[in-house]
């Protein structure tokens, strides 16, 4: 059986649409909650998955959250050794840093449903199978300048560096959005961000819930099979 580990940083925000695909893929699912865990537990190299998942910090807030520091030693020994890692918001940060790329605050937040701009590279990506005219959900307050030797896969207007993919095959694949949520998973989001959005003027629960509602049933069947293809290419 092949082994995926997870560096999750808080609870709701899990594996989500991926999960069951790893399952079908005779996947064991490991999960190192990144505040509390110590990491040195984990080895980086011997799972055959390494997702990253979101979480609402900065990657360069190491002062007020000192974990984050061996994480990004984790992850940079992990993609150094070629071995699969997605990154999924604050992990597509986390592998730009480990990366030795800058981080930083984005000119405005990105919540809601918005479509992705593929590039020339994304089209023949496992991006493509996200249609360009169909949202994808985003939240985050941070971006990230593409890495060297990374190629950049899709963008947004308020976002250019939404995407990139790194190594032989994509071996490393960072998603600044967030392919791998459910309506239904979003609903704890709200509880758990109440206070982010309650400090958003024009930005209310109840309207992110009529856009998930609207879009997310459309995204589930893309998103996985844009999981499903990356898998594929890295021979997983």
């Amino acid at each position: 059986m092949k082994k995926a580990l997870t560096l999750r940083h808080v609870p709701f925000e899990d594996l989500g649409l991926l999960a069951p695909i790893l399952h079908d893929r005779e996947f064991s699912i490991e999960t190192a909650d990144v505040p509390v865990a110590d990491l040195e537990l984990f080895d980086p190299i011997e799972p055959d998955l390494l997702v990253i998942m979101g979480g609402p910090i900065g990657v360069y807030q190491t002062a007020t959250f000192p974990f984050l520091v061996p994480e990004i030693a984790f992850i940079e020994r992990r993609i150094a050794a070629g071995k699969p890692t997605l990154g999924i918001c604050l992990g597509a940060q986390l592998m730009a840093r480990a990366l030795g790329a800058r981080v930083y605050p984005a000119p405005a937040k990105e919540i809601g449903w918005m479509p992705i701009e593929l590039t020339n590279a994304g089209t023949k990506s496992p991006l493509a199978k996200i249609a360009s005219d169909t949202p994808v959900f985003h939240w985050h307050g941070d971006t990230f300048d593409i890495p060297a030797d990374a190629t950049l896969l899709a963008s947004t207007e308020l976002c250019p560096h939404q995407a990139f993919s790194y190594g032989p095959n994509g071996y490393a694949l960072a998603l600044q959005f967030h392919p791998e949520v459910t309506a239904q998973d979003l609903e704890a989001w709200w509880v758990g961000h109440i206070a982010e959005l309650s400090a958003i003027p024009g930005t209310s629960v109840g309207a992110l819930r009529e856009e998930t509602h609207r879009w997310a049933p459309a995204m589930e069947a893309p998103a996985k099979a844009m999981f499903k293809d990356w898998l594929t290419q890295v021979g997983l």
